[in-house]
C-alpha cells in the first residue's frame, strides 16, 4: 500500500501532504493534552514494534503479501492521535531510510495509513465498544476495526491512484480493496491477539481504561 513516486500526479499528492501536515499538527495538539509521562515512552516502543512488524510480510493468494499497519492497535493501546503520530513517524523513517514508498507520495501514504487508516478505524472501534461494552467487546471491536482500517487505506490509495490516471477506478479498487480484504484479516488476526495481551496482564496500557482510571483518580 505504500505510493512509490512517480505514481500520483502533483495534483493529488500535494493536496494529501496538505492534508497529512494538517492532521498530524492537530494530532500533536490534542495528543499533547492527554500526553502522560507513561505514554512517551509506550509511543516510542509501539513505533519499534510496528515499525519491526511492518518489516514481516505474510502470503496471500495469488503470490501476494501483506503485512501490518498497526494503525488501531497504536490507537486501542495509546488514542487516536498518539496513534497517528506513531504511524506517521514509522512511515516517514520507512521511507527515508528504507525507500519503502517515495518521498512526493509520504503525504499521501500518512494520509492513507495515519490519518484515514488510524482515525478511521478508531472511529469504528469506539461505535463498537458503545453497541458492546465488556472486554469481550472489546476485543471484538479491535477485530472489526482492525480489519475495517485496512479497507478504508486502501480504498483511499486506489482513490488516489484513478485521480492521478494511474489506473482506471473500476480496475484499481476492486483489485486493491480485494486483496486488502485479505489482508485485513491478518490484520485483525495480529492486532487482537496484541491488544488480548495486553488487556489480560496489563489492562491500564489500554487507552480507553487508562483514561477511566485518571477519571475515576480525579
Amino acid at each position: 500500500m505504500h505510493i512509490p513516486d512517480g505514481f500520483l500526479t502533483a495534483s493529488t499528492w500535494i493536496p494529501t501532504w496538505i492534508l497529512s501536515i494538517g492532521g498530524i499538527a492537530y494530532s500533536v495538539k490534542q495528543a499533547s493534552k492527554q500526553l502522560k509521562e507513561k505514554i512517551v515512552p509506550l509511543m516510542g516502543v509501539m513505533s519499534a514494534f510496528i515499525f519491526a512488524a511492518q518489516m514481516l510480510n505474510f502470503p496471500i493468494a495469488g503470490g501476494t503479501s501483506g503485512h501490518l499497519l498497526g494503525g488501531v492497535l497504536a490507537a486501542v493501546l495509546l488514542g487516536p492521535y498518539a496513534g497517528a503520530i506513531v504511524i506517521s513517524a514509522v512511515l516517514t523513517i520507512q521511507c527515508l531510510v528504507f525507500q519503502d514508498g517515495g518521498l512526493t507520495a509520504l503525504g499521501a501514504n500518512i494520509f492513507n495509513m495515519a490519518i484515514v487508516g488510524t482515525m478511521g478505524g478508531y472511529l469504528a472501534y469506539k461505535v463498537i465498544r458503545k453497541i458492546v461494552k465488556s472486554d469481550s467487546g472489546l476485543i471484538i471491536a479491535t477485530f472489526i476495526a482492525s480489519w475495517f482500517s485496512v479497507i478504508l487505506a486502501s480504498s483511499a490509495c486506489a482513490l488516489e491512484l484513478a485521480i492521478s490516471g494511474t489506473a482506471p477506478f473500476g480496475v484499481v479498487f476492486p483489485a486493491m480493496v480485494g486483496v486488502h480484504a485479505i489482508i485485513g484479516i491478518g490484520e485483525a488476526i495480529i492486532t487482537t491477539l496484541v491488544v488480548s495481551f495486553v488487556l489480560k496482564v496489563r489492562s491500564d496500557l489500554i487507552y480507553e481504561k487508562s483514561i477511566a482510571l485518571a477519571s475515576d483518580s480525579i
